[in-house]
């Protein structure tokens, strides 16, 4: 049996996690026709191609995609095995990819980075804020926040804690339309849609467990983006605290239904499905556990394990 091309499959993890061909070659230390030649084995190798490649853009065929996985996990098993046989003496560096949601990422997130960065000067992190999901393994991150329900993968996950939400409105909206009293009062109320928490909004109260589905003039993918339109006084919205807090404290947006409490929404750390990690990501895992604990949460899940699952 021929041994596998394991640098052929190193340097193409190299390429999912850098996105092109010249920032693999610059990341390892080599020139762009190793990277180019060891893709293109692994192509004859396995009689399919990895990449389509155009001039802009490089992305993953259906057969690369599946392939990703194996070869990001080969990889950091390497990495992860490297660092370990060095002297303890050794600080962790390297490079970091970190992925996180918008809004909390640059109130929350972007803040402890700069603190990180400061304690581990050997170690660079590419911080990607976006509110789109991002594919964890196809794109070569090591870390990635996410705020709601988990599907079932892979991945690793860990909740860190639990982020409150909160029904608002302006002033100026519920002194024109009312001040709803019962969930039931919101089917005739304007109700903005916060796209990264799809479905009906979930409440439990005195009488128990309710749903009730958003209809309104504007469904944004931001809660941000939500924020100028509840404010201008054109309906209600479910928000989570670290976007909607401010506004409150002002006075600009109020709190209604409040013995109607929407479920928490949960903030999960995810990383690859590996269980051998690089020094410098179980240093940043660890960082972001013990930071996050009380910055976004109004109840830490004491009942559930502080691991992963």
């Amino acid at each position: 049996m021929n041994l596998p091309d394991t640098e052929a499959w190193a340097i193409f993890a190299s390429v999912v996690r850098h996105g092109s061909f010249s920032g693999a070659a610059t990341a390892i230390g080599v020139s762009k026709g190793t990277v180019s030649k060891a893709i293109a084995r692994l192509e004859a190798s396995i009689g399919q191609a990895l990449f389509h490649r155009t001039s802009r853009r490089l992305t993953l065929t259906e057969a690369g995609r599946p392939l990703a996985e194996h070869a990001t996990r080969l990889l950091a098993d390497a990495e992860a095995a490297h660092e370990a046989a060095l002297s303890a003496a050794d600080r962790p560096a390297g490079r970091i990819r970190l992925a996180a949601p918008m809004s909390f990422g640059l109130g929350n997130v972007a803040p402890l980075v700069a603190d990180f960065l400061v304690a581990h000067p050997e170690i660079e992190i590419d911080l990607h804020l976006s509110d789109a999901r991002v594919d964890i393994v196809a794109e070569g991150f090591d870390i990635a926040l996410r705020i709601g329900d988990l599907p079932d993968s892979s991945l690793r996950a860990r909740r860190l804690c639990s982020i409150a939400s909160h029904i608002v409105a302006a002033p100026a909206y519920l002194a024109a339309a009312g001040t709803p009293r019962d969930p039931a009062e919101l089917a005739r109320h304007r109700l903005l849609g916060y796209a990264n928490a799809p479905g009906p909004w979930r409440l439990t109260g005195p009488d128990g467990p309710v749903s009730i589905v958003p209809n309104g003039p504007l469904v944004a993918n931001s809660g941000d983006a939500l924020v100028p339109a509840l404010v201008a006084g054109l309906g209600i919205a479910r928000l989570p605290g670290f976007i909607v807090g401010r506004e409150i404290e002002a006075g600009r947006l109020v709190p209604i239904l409040q013995q109607w409490t929407p479920a928490p929404i949960g903030l999960h750390l995810l990383t690859p499905p590996s269980a051998l990690r690089p020094a410098r990501v179980e240093a940043l895992i660890a960082f972001l556990a013990a930071r996050l604990y009380d910055p976004c949460s109004v109840a830490r899940d004491g009942d559930l394990p502080d691991g992963e699952r």
